[in-house]
């Protein structure tokens, strides 16, 4: 599985049901489940974004799916990355030698 990491901001409609928040979240955590990945780490955050997501996913196309889910249901939109745990990183920077 990779991981992907996910910097979101509430929407206008997100922001007015803010309190709905974590049903969303729990129903994002079962849709992700259901295409076969898993939530990592939820963080509400200040500043620049208003959440971060980190999860893993089968693969690229299945972490696209899930963004684009997100996106549809209107509370939230994202910034997603693919994220590199330490040992890949050190292999691609070996690979350049």
């Amino acid at each position: 599985m990779a991981t992907y990491i996910a910097l979101g901001r509430w929407t206008d409609q997100g922001a007015r049901s803010v309190t709905e928040s974590p049903r969303r979240l729990d129903a994002a955590k079962k849709q992700l489940e259901d295409m076969g990945g898993r939530f990592m780490a939820y963080y509400m955050t200040m500043g620049e974004f208003d959440m971060v997501l980190v999860y893993d996913a089968p693969d690229d196309a299945t972490a696209a799916r899930f963004s684009l889910l997100l996106g549809s249901a209107g509370a939230v939109r994202t910034v997603s990355m693919k994220a590199f745990p330490e040992q890949a990183y050190r292999e691609i920077i070996a690979s350049l030698r």
